[in-house]
C-alpha cells in the first residue's frame, strides 16, 4: 500500500513514548485502548482521544482477527500530535486501498474484509502508513492538534512521485458521523448479565447503525446450522421491503451463516459503516460459535465416558446389546439396531429401538425385508467391508461395522434426526459409540465364555449325584463365590471303601483359578486312589500331604474325612479325622447343636501333619454338618458370620432331613449379606435314617 507520508520517528526529549507486545487474544483491543489513553494523558492530548482510540481499536482488532499472531503496538505521543503503530507477525501484504485524498469508494464490496477498517484511517488519521519487515508488516497514523501544520502543508502532496488528485467537492455529501460516534458504535460489547447477551448485543448495533445511516429499519438473521433454518437475532423498525435495501453478510464460520439488512440506500458511508458492524457481530458470532463448540463436546466426552460406564458395568452379552440402542436413541438418531455376526457371517437382529415406539414393529419389518436395496444388504456391505455406509431412503441414516480386537461381530445403524442430518461430530460420536459397544459386546462373550469353562471345571470337581444308602441320608449345596469365572477351590465327595464303609470328604484348596483346580483335582483322585487300595485313613491323610509338599505348588488343603457305617443298632458310627479343617457340626434329637472334633495340621505345609481321630455315634435322626470356611468368613460390613451363628442356625432343623438341613443353613448364609459371597461356599450332611424308610443304593440322592 503507498503510504500518505513518511512515518515519524522518536526521538524529541518532550516525546511520551510506550511500546507493548500484545498476544493475539479478544482482549488485545481493550489493552491497546488503555495504552494509548495512557499515554495521551501523560501528554495533556485529551482532544484526540476520540479518533485516537476509533483508529487503534480497529488497527488492533484487524490484526487479531485477519493476521492471528501477537502484536506490537508503539505509542509516540508529542507536543502536537500522536502516532501510533500496530504491527504483527504474519507473512503477507496489507491490502490495497486507494491512495486519495479521501476514499470515495460507495461500493463496500469493492475493498475485501481485511481492507475495510483502513478506510477509518484514511478518514480522521492527519497521514497515515505501512510499514513492512521480514518479520511481518504494520500500520501507523499521525493524529495532530487543530490548527496545527498538517503533513500536506509541509511535505510534497505524494511521496514517491504520486500525483495527488485534487480533493473532492463535499458540499453535498451526508453528514459523516464524529469520531466519538464511531468509537462508542464499535466498543459496543454484550451485556455481561443478559440473559440473553448475543440477542441483546446484536439489537443494540443493529438500532445504533440504523440511526447513523437513517434506515427505517433492519433485521439480523442467523442461521447456526442446527436445523431450525435462518431465525431473527434482532429486529429493528419496519422489516427490509424487498426493494432496495443494504444486504452485508455475516463473516462467520460453518456452521454457522447470517446476514445484515438495512432498508436504507447505499451511501458513502452506509455501506462501510453496515459492513464495520456487522464485523463486529461477527466476532462476538464466532466467540459464541467456539464456546458452544467447546461445550458440544464436553457434553460429547462426557456422554461417551457415561456410555463406556454403563457398557462396562454389563458383562452379559443380551444386556450389553440391548443397552447399545438406549444410548444412541434419541440422542444421536431417531433410531437405532445392533445386528451381530453368527460364525458363518449372516447378520441377525440382537436389538432395536425408536423414538417413537409406536413405529418399532414397522421397524423390525423394514429390517426383516430382503433385496438388494434393502437395509440388511446395506449392513452385511458395511460388515464385509468395514467401513461406514449410508442408508438410503425410508431408513436415513447410516451403519457402521462392530469391530473388536480385529473381529467383526456385526454392524450398529442409526436412523437420522427428524429435522437435520447427522453433523460431522454426531458422525465420529455414532464411530467412537461403535468402538466402545463392539469392544464391550466381545468382553462381554469373554467372560461368558469364562463362566462357561469355569462352570464345566467346578462340576468335573464335585460327583455328579450323591449315592442313595440305605440307613444314609445325604445331601450337599455348593454356592460359587461372586466372580463366577473363577474356580474355588472348595469341593466333597462321598467313596466307598472296600470293607463296606463309606468316606465323606470334604475340602478346601487355598486360592481360586486354574492352579487351585488342579490341585483339587489332585487330592479327590489320591484320595479315591488310595481308599481304593485299602489304605487306612491315617496313611492316606500322610500320603496326600506328601503329595501336596511335591506337586502342590505351594498349595495347601484343609480336609475333613471320616469313614461312616451302620451298626445293628440302627446308628452311624464316624470316624472322624480333620487335617486343619472346620470341625462339623452334630445336630441332636433333642434340638441342640455342638461343634465336635478335634483339629488337626492342614495338608501341604509340613513334612509331617497331625490328624487325630474321633469316634462318633450318630442316633436316628440326629445329623452331622461338614461346611467350608466360606459360611464362617461370610461378611456383613466388619461382622463375620461366624461359628456361633451356624450353631444358632442350625439348632432349630433338629428332626428335619438332610435336604432341608442343607437348604435352610445355604439360605441362613446367604441372607447374611446382600453383596455375593466373596468365597465358595460348601456344605455336606449326613443323617442317620431308620432303615425302615431304606433306599436303594441304586437310587441317587439330591445335589445342588
Amino acid at each position: 500500500m503507498s503510504a500518505r507520508a513518511e512515518r515519524p520517528t522518536a526521538g524529541t526529549v518532550s516525546e511520551h513514548v510506550r511500546r507493548v507486545r500484545l498476544p493475539a487474544d479478544r482482549r488485545t483491543p481493550a489493552t491497546a485502548r488503555a495504552v494509548v489513553r495512557s499515554v495521551l494523558s501523560d501528554a495533556s492530548l485529551d482532544e484526540l482521544l476520540n479518533e485516537a482510540l476509533l483508529l487503534t481499536t480497529e488497527l488492533s482488532t484487524n490484526a487479531v482477527v485477519h493476521a492471528g499472531t501477537e502484536l506490537v503496538i508503539e505509542v509516540v505521543a508529542d507536543e502536537v500530535g500522536l502516532t501510533v503503530t500496530v504491527t504483527d507477525f504474519a507473512a503477507g501484504p496489507i491490502e490495497k486501498v486507494a491512495a486519495l485524498p479521501r476514499n470515495e469508494r460507495q461500493d463496500i464490496s469493492q475493498v475485501s474484509e481485511r481492507g475495510r477498517g483502513l478506510l477509518l484511517v484514511d478518514h480522521f488519521a492527519s497521514r497515515w502508513g505501512t510499514t513492512h519487515q521480514p518479520s511481518g508488516k504494520g500500520v501507523w497514523f499521525r493524529l495532530d492538534r487543530r490548527g496545527t501544520p498538517s503533513a500536506t502543508d509541509i511535505m510534497p502532496p505524494w511521496h514517491g512521485g504520486i500525483t495527488s488528485a485534487p480533493p473532492p467537492d463535499r458540499e453535498h455529501q451526508p453528514a459523516v458521523p464524529s469520531a466519538a460516534t464511531l468509537a462508542s458504535l464499535l466498543q459496543t460489547g454484550p451485556e455481561p448479565h443478559s440473559d440473553d447477551p448475543l440477542a441483546d448485543l446484536a439489537a443494540n448495533l443493529l438500532a445504533r447503525v440504523a440511526d447513523l445511516v437513517g434506515a427505517a429499519g433492519g433485521t439480523i438473521r442467523l442461521n447456526r446450522g442446527d436445523g431450525h433454518g435462518a431465525q431473527i437475532l434482532a429486529r429493528y423498525g419496519r422489516s427490509p421491503r424487498s426493494g432496495e435495501m443494504l444486504r452485508v453478510p455475516l463473516t462467520v464460520h460453518r456452521p454457522y451463516s447470517g446476514e445484515l439488512e438495512l432498508d436504507a440506500a447505499p451511501s458513502d458511508y452506509a455501506g462501510p459503516l453496515a459492513a464495520l458492524v456487522a464485523e463486529r457481530l461477527s466476532l462476538h458470532l464466532e466467540n459464541d460459535r467456539l464456546r458452544r463448540a467447546d461445550l458440544r463436546r464436553q457434553t460429547w466426552l462426557t456422554f461417551l465416558a457415561e456410555a463406556s460406564e454403563l457398557l462396562a458395568q454389563s458383562l452379559d452379552v443380551d444386556l450389553t446389546m440391548a443397552l447399545i440402542p438406549q444410548l444412541v436413541v434419541p440422542r444421536l438418531g431417531q433410531w437405532c439396531a445392533v445386528h451381530t455376526a453368527d460364525e458363518w457371517g449372516q447378520l441377525q437382529l440382537a436389538a432395536a429401538s425408536h423414538a417413537d415406539e409406536t413405529v418399532l414393529p414397522a421397524l423390525h419389518a423394514a429390517l426383516r425385508e430382503s433385496g438388494q436395496d434393502s437395509v440388511i444388504a446395506r449392513l452385511r456391505e458395511a460388515s464385509r467391508s468395514g467401513s461406514q455406509v449410508p442408508l438410503g431412503t425410508p431408513m436415513e441414516g447410516f451403519a457402521v461395522p462392530l469391530v473388536a480386537r480385529g473381529q467383526r461381530l456385526g454392524t450398529l445403524a442409526v436412523g437420522r434426526h427428524q429435522r437435520h442430518r447427522h453433523d460431522p461430530d454426531e458422525v465420529a460420536v455414532l464411530e467412537d459409540v461403535a468402538r466402545r459397544a463392539a469392544l464391550a459386546i466381545d468382553n462381554a462373550r469373554i467372560h461368558q465364555e469364562r463362566r462357561k469353562v469355569a462352570h464345566t471345571l467346578q462340576q468335573s470337581l464335585l460327583p455328579p449325584v450323591l449315592p442313595a444308602i440305605g440307613g444314609i441320608g445325604l445331601a450337599a449345596e455348593y454356592v460359587p463365590s461372586g466372580d463366577a469365572v473363577e474356580v474355588g477351590g472348595d469341593f466333597y465327595d462321598v467313596v466307598p471303601l472296600p470293607d463296606g464303609r463309606w468316606l465323606v470328604v470334604v475340602g478346601d484348596v487355598s486360592g481360586k483359578g486354574v492352579q487351585a483346580a488342579t490341585v483339587t483335582g489332585l487330592v479327590r483322585d489320591v484320595i479315591r486312589v488310595l481308599v481304593r487300595d485299602g489304605k487306612a485313613l491315617p496313611e492316606v491323610l500322610a500320603r496326600l500331604n506328601d503329595t501336596l509338599v511335591e506337586r502342590g505348588g505351594g498349595r495347601y488343603c484343609t480336609l475333613a474325612m471320616a469313614a461312616v457305617s451302620v451298626s445293628p443298632d440302627q446308628r452311624l458310627d464316624l470316624r472322624l479325622h480333620l487335617a486343619g479343617h472346620d470341625r462339623p457340626l452334630l445336630i441332636s434329637g433333642d434340638g441342640r447343636a455342638r461343634f465336635v472334633g478335634t483339629g488337626g495340621t492342614a495338608l501341604g505345609l509340613l513334612e509331617e501333619i497331625a490328624a487325630p481321630s474321633v469316634e462318633l455315634s450318630l442316633a436316628p435322626g440326629e445329623s452331622l454338618v461338614f461346611y467350608t470356611d466360606g459360611i464362617t468368613e461370610r461378611r456383613n460390613g466388619r461382622e463375620l458370620y461366624g461359628t456361633e451363628r451356624l450353631r444358632r442356625a442350625a439348632a432349630p432343623l433338629a428332626g428335619f432331613s438332610a435336604e432341608v438341613v442343607a437348604a435352610r443353613l445355604r439360605t441362613a448364609t446367604l441372607d447374611f449379606s446382600v453383596e455375593a459371597p466373596r468365597d465358595d461356599i460348601a456344605i455336606l450332611v449326613i443323617r442317620n435314617e431308620p432303615t425302615a424308610g431304606a433306599r436303594s443304593a441304586d437310587r441317587p440322592s439330591g445335589r445342588r
